[in-house]
């Protein structure tokens, strides 16, 4: 049989320990929490390298079967990494967890698929640097998944381009090309260009062509990505942090601008109440009672301090917010009744350790987010409750979280609707919710930048005709033999 050759061959290339078609192995990876229909991989496969990789993506075209690249560790949400193919050959990047360097001078580390957030926030620390990081990501997170997965970052004011903090990658396509992006395009090997002082930095090229651009946001679709450079800043010294709160969302929009205008803080973001219960708290009834005292919207917003200077960096940044509150007729507090700011300071630069918070009310969260202006983030909001009230969902149990971001031109909105996956009527009506609200959103203006599950067909269905053909074109050129995630985005 055709399947044996190709089991036999992976065998070869990754070695026996290293391929599985346990029953039991096979379940995990059949499915994840989100609501994609599970379906079960033909095996497992445990690359150590990137030849290891290439070789596989060159068997794969020979024997004809499907990759589905898996760098992540569980829990899983979105859908992503469930095969939706029957040939399909999980391609699990966890071994390949090197931090191949952290350069301090140049702000940046090279790290491969397999590394998470809880290896490289410690080890960028050591060195004097943080990441430009999700909020609270899970510990298991691959840091390159995040980044290629164009998550939002907390620091808009670090954020220059939607590809940030991503820089220069490796990536094999599903044609089995080795190709190096940026900066690492050359001249001259790798080795070649550190030796000169080169540090794969800057993300464009080669030539004209910025070819990362291609597989960030492709899921996979496109090749597998086997290491990257990522950008970082320095550590600071000190810190302070800021609260706003207020029983409407727009009543603290102008001061957001503010800020975000004259790039005076680090962290900006906001929250509902019902989300920083979850962020804070690790139990449902701890949850619960701490979002009974919580304001209804939250603006976290801190400053640091850096160098020598770092006390008087902070007292000047504090003096410039301090007049932009006033202008704006916000009121800036340190701490809120049931939390303070060093309970949210201590999280800000930290990976989420398991219960992940997403998962700590009920078990089970659905994510609907996109795009937008922070401007039209109230009315959006409004289209959301509106729906969650047709469908009877109640909202106290739906979390909000809203992202500037390249230093506040856009924004990531997020609605996140927690519920019991065992609870079946209460699943179904989640996964309702989640379907009629992406629709309505969608009707007014949302942009679906990264469609993931079952919504993704409804996002390309409204996509200009152009825009999907040229799509399949530029697939059918790193991926003519449509190996790579097939079934996902708009590729069939």
């Amino acid at each position: 049989m055709v399947g044996s050759q190709f089991f036999d061959k992976l065998v070869e290339i990754a070695g026996r320990g290293n391929v599985s078609r346990e029953p039991g192995v096979l379940e995990e990876y059949s499915k994840d929490l989100s609501f994609t229909p599970p379906r079960t991989p033909l095996c497992v496969v445990r690359p150590r390298s990137a030849d290891e990789v290439r070789r596989i993506v060159e068997s794969a075209g020979e024997f004809s079967f499907s990759l589905v690249p898996v760098s992540s560790g569980k829990p899983r949400l979105r859908g992503d990494t469930t095969p939706k193919v029957d040939n399909s050959v999980i391609v699990d990047l966890s071994r390949m967890n090197r931090i191949i360097r952290v350069d301090r001078k140049n702000r940046v580390a090279m790290i491969e698929p397999g590394v998470t957030y809880s290896q490289l926030v410690s080890e960028a620390n050591k060195h004097g640097l943080r990441l430009l990081m999700p909020l609270l990501p899970k510990a298991s997170k691959s840091v390159l998944a995040s980044c290629l997965e164009r998550e939002p970052v907390t620091m808009p004011k670090y954020h220059w381009d939607s590809s940030d903090p991503l820089l220069c990658t490796e990536v094999i396509f599903g044609t089995g090309d080795v190709f190096k992006t940026g900066a690492a395009a050359g001249p001259g090997t790798l080795e070649e260009q550190l030796e000169s002082g080169g540090a794969q930095k800057s993300p464009m090229g080669p030539t004209q062509f910025d070819p990362f651009r291609i597989i960030q946001g492709a899921q996979g679709t496109m090749g597998i990505v086997t290491w990257a450079t990522v950008k970082c800043e320095l550590l600071p010294e000190s810190k302070k942090l800021f609260l706003v709160c207020s029983d409407a969302l727009d009543d603290f929009l102008d001061f957001a601008y503010g800020v975000l205008r004259r790039r005076l803080g680090d962290e900006l973001f906001i929250l509902n109440g019902m989300n920083l219960a979850a962020i804070l708290k690790r139990e449902r009834n701890e949850i619960v009672e701490l979002r009974k005292v919580l304001p209804k919207w939250i603006l976290i917003l801190c400053i640091s301090g850096h160098g020598k200077l770092a006390q008087d960096e902070l007292e000047y940044l504090e003096g410039d917010i301090t007049d932009i509150a006033r202008e704006t007729g916000v009121n800036l507090v340190s701490e809120i009744e049931g939390v303070s700011s060093e309970e949210i300071l201590g999280l800000l630069d930290k990976s989420c350790e398991e219960p992940y918070w997403k998962l700590r009310f009920g078990g089970g969260c659905e994510e609907v987010f996109f795009l937008t202006t922070l401007d039209k983030t109230p009315e959006l909001f409004e289209t959301f409750t509106r729906v969650a009230k047709l469908k009877r969902y109640p909202s106290e149990n739906i979390g909000v979280y809203i992202q500037p971001l390249v230093q506040g031109c856009s924004c990531h909105c997020e609605f996140d609707i927690y519920y019991k996956p065992s609870d079946t009527s209460e699943a179904n009506r989640a996964q309702d919710l989640y379907m009629r609200a992406s629709e309505a959103l969608l009707r007014k203006g949302a942009f679906f930048s990264r469609p993931y599950g079952p919504f993704t067909e409804v996002v390309y269905r409204n996509c200009a005709p152009e825009t999907v053909s040229a799509l399949r074109k530029v697939k059918s050129i790193f991926d003519p033999n449509n190996l790579m995630n097939p079934g996902k985005l708009c590729f069939g």
